[in-house]
């Protein structure tokens, strides 16, 4: 299971710490951000104690309203229950009692310096991405033109090469060789780099480059979702390879389906180009523009025409 510490936690957001610095080494392993305003009126049936809580200026507010005795009580109830940490939006007036209780449970409190839907936002859309389930597929992520285009196939056959000509071409490197893929919505698929093998390419007979020390700093970016998977395959003269484009292959990757086109590479064959081709044709697909229906269309038409002369 994955988790993040609550010290990174704290600066990747910027959260000023309160109160609770013996909880720092905590961790927190739930995705998902809870608001405690059941909890403030006593109800704890359904407390998730793994969540970060969010504390708003709403929620305060109904939390003042209540006799100090229940107020304290509850406020204690949640830190005896130790959530990772409690974070407070930027208006919110905190109460000693929060302070207290930080410092008795070792539960961190943060103040965020952005307004209640902003914290949530921000903080909601980290966790998804830092907690996320993560797939490592050998292969090399590309942005070509807008597409996410991810290239596999076995090893030695020309992966990185083709990705080194097509970022020549003005293409841009995601990740080569590892590709760590997440799945943020069904349907919607995010390829990034392991931490180590950003910016860098594994060239057989050259090494280890550096593509924007090579070609720029336009040469990588971070992530990009991913729409196409080329697989590149040594030809296979028995198998049979569609030569109009009509037949759609597709791959699986958690709940997500994607298109998938297989290249045969051959001595003369310009991999990178064909690559290329491949994105910018499904691109135009996506798009609504279809070449291999057009040309059916246009071949049917053609004959029913030569029908009707006859």
């Amino acid at each position: 299971m994955g988790y993040i510490l609550i010290s990174q936690f704290q600066e990747d957001n910027n959260l000023e710490l309160l109160a609770g610095k013996g909880g720092l080494n905590r961790k927190i392993v739930d995705e998902e951000l809870s608001r405690p305003g059941l909890e403030f009126a006593g109800f704890f049936d359904f407390f998730e104690s793994q969540r970060v809580l969010l504390v708003g200026s709403k929620d305060n507010s109904f939390l003042n309203t209540l006799p100090a005795e229940v107020k304290n009580k509850n406020v204690e109830k949640i830190f005896e229950l130790e959530p990772p940490c409690i974070v407070f939006s930027m208006k919110v007036k905190i109460d000693k009692i929060f302070y207290d209780m930080a410092e008795k449970y070792n539960v961190p409190i943060f103040r965020c310096n952005l307004r209640t839907s902003q914290t949530s936002s921000k903080i909601y859309t980290y966790l998804q991405y830092k907690l996320a389930e993560r797939l490592s597929i050998h292969g090399t992520l590309l942005d070509i033109n807008g597409m996410g285009t991810l290239i596999i196939g076995k090893s030695g056959i020309g992966k990185s090469e083709t990705a080194l000509d097509l970022i020549k071409r003005g293409h841009q490197l995601i990740s080569d060789d590892l590709v760590e893929v997440m799945e943020k919505e069904p349907g919607n698929l995010i390829g990034t780099s392991p931490e180590i093998l950003r910016k860098y390419m594994e060239i057989r007979g050259i090494g280890i480059v550096n593509v924007v020390d090579m070609f720029g700093a336009g040469a990588f970016r971070d992530r990009k979702n991913i729409r196409l998977v080329v697989e590149l395959e040594n030809w296979d003269e028995s198998k049979y390879y569609d030569r109009l484009g009509l037949e759609s292959s597709k791959i699986k990757y958690f709940n997500t389906e994607i298109t998938k086109v297989t290249i045969p590479v051959l001595p003369g064959r310009t991999v990178s180009l064909l690559v290329e081709s491949a994105a910018m044709n499904e691109k135009l697909k996506l798009l609504g523009y279809n070449a291999a229906m057009e040309f059916v269309s246009k071949v049917d038409e053609r004959a029913l025409k030569k029908r009707d002369d006859e």
